[in-house]
């Protein structure tokens, strides 16, 4: 029997996703568990796949458009079904004397389960959009119509045989939404904005991605009370940590060791290891630190879970790992979502010194700047060129005070200047 594949819940709080490409064509044959096509959250790549074995009979959302959570972006045909049975699905009508199954797909290379859904009634083609879609009685024009003016179907009164809903009630339905919606401001003529780009020139539409990423940064700058601290970090014997560790045959870098001097650092100062929400302060038992990772799509920040607990080869190698998924795009919602704390390095790129904005509902995020050779005074007083990093602390003040930054600050900065004891 013919049954719809929908858009499945990857990430928790999504309520839409966009097709980046279709694995299959229509016609083209799906077997159990195989992809089917592509879905961009609004931090990662996962793929569709079926749950039941078939024929791509109809694509119903085309590649780069969007879909609800829920809603309908595909049909697959069982062996033998022709066309026809798409059309009787999409028209509410059953294919002969068996009954119309809808199946939910799942996401089962990302290892997040989605369970089939129950057994529904019949879609109309005009509410497959609709999450929880529900059986309408209409006249094709009626549907053709609404369906052209984005009206949903359900709860209009119809005025035709048995309550049917014809052309003159989806013509009084949008007269009263038109006669509802205030007088708007008018728009930037389209002629305007296209005069801003110079020959040449070339409008790249946002992503998923970039289109949250722009949200929440906007969100955190408006709305936390951030406040900044500077902290100046000799390297000499990190280097040299580093050095001896990388010729025993296991290799970390800098930002390795960073990340493991903040989750010490935590561990001694939990009034750091916080998150803000409206209704309290949320006070985290572990340390699970956001990295802060750059991909051809925009930022992203995958956990390391438990750093604390971790020894510093093993958080090496779960970065390397979580970074690489990144930029593939192949990261799981329980891979990005929940850190407590965030580091953000852009020492590779040369920059000596810049200031992070924090990621809600985390409290704190630490910018790390580049290593450069720098001519200070030495422990006894005598000038000396020393590598030096420096690091700017950016807090939320709703959640910590000064005095807690600082101290915390300070911390990370004896652990950095004599990681041995701290780290190994």
């Amino acid at each position: 029997m013919a049954t719809l594949l929908r858009m499945p819940e990857v990430s928790a709080n999504v309520e839409s996703a966009v097709i980046v490409a279709w694995a299959k064509a229509e016609g083209d044959a799906i077997a159990v568990g195989e992809c089917v096509a592509e879905i961009e959250t609004d931090k990662a790549v996962v793929e569709l796949t079926s749950e039941s074995a078939g024929q791509l009979g109809r694509i119903l959302v085309p590649a780069g458009q969007a879909a609800r959570v829920g809603a309908p972006v595909a049909v697959l045909l069982a062996p033998g079904e022709q066309a026809t049975d798409v059309d009787a699905l999409l028209s509410g009508q059953p294919a002969g004397a068996a009954a119309t199954k809808v199946a939910l797909a799942g996401t089962g290379s990302q290892g997040v389960p989605v369970a089939s859904a129950p057994a529904v009634p019949p879609v109309p083609q005009s509410s497959l959009t609709d999450a929880a879609p529900e059986r309408v009685f209409a006249s094709p024009l009626a549907r053709r119509l609404a369906a052209r003016a984005g009206l949903p179907l359900q709860g209009l009164a119809g005025s035709g045989p048995h309550g049917r809903i014809v052309k003159r009630d989806v013509q009084a339905a949008l007269a009263r939404a038109a006669a509802a919606v205030p007088p708007a401001v008018p728009a930037e003529p389209v002629a305007s904005r296209a005069a801003s780009l110079a020959p040449g020139d070339v409008a790249v539409p946002h992503s998923a991605m970039r289109r949250t990423i722009a949200r929440r940064l906007l969100e955190s700058k408006t709305t936390i009370p951030h406040f900044y601290l500077r902290s100046e970090c000799r390297m000499q014997a990190l280097a040299a940590l580093r050095r001896q560790i990388n010729e025993g045959g296991r290799h970390v870098s800098i930002n390795d060791i960073v990340v493991k001097a903040v989750a010490v650092a935590l561990t001694e100062h939990p009034d750091m290891n916080v998150s803000w929400t409206d209704d309290a302060l949320i006070r985290h038992s572990g340390v699970d630190l956001s990295v802060a990772v750059s991909t051809p799509s925009g930022l992203i920040t995958p956990v390391v879970r438990g750093v604390q607990d971790k020894s510093l080869s093993r958080v090496s190698a779960e970065i390397a790992a979580l970074a690489a998924r990144a930029r593939e795009g192949r990261l799981s919602p329980p891979e990005y979502q929940g850190g407590s704390f965030t580091i953000s390095n852009l020492g590779m790129y040369g920059t000596t010194e810049f200031a992070a904005i924090i990621n809600p509902p985390q409290a704190a995020i630490l910018a790390v700047g580049a290593i450069e050779q720098r001519v200070v005074a030495g422990p006894d007083g005598v000038v000396e060129v020393a590598p030096m990093m420096i690091v700017t602390l950016s807090v939320d003040h709703r959640a910590i005070d000064g005095a807690v930054a600082a101290e915390w600050l300070g911390a990370f900065r004896r652990i950095i200047e004599n990681p041995l004891a701290a780290l190994v």
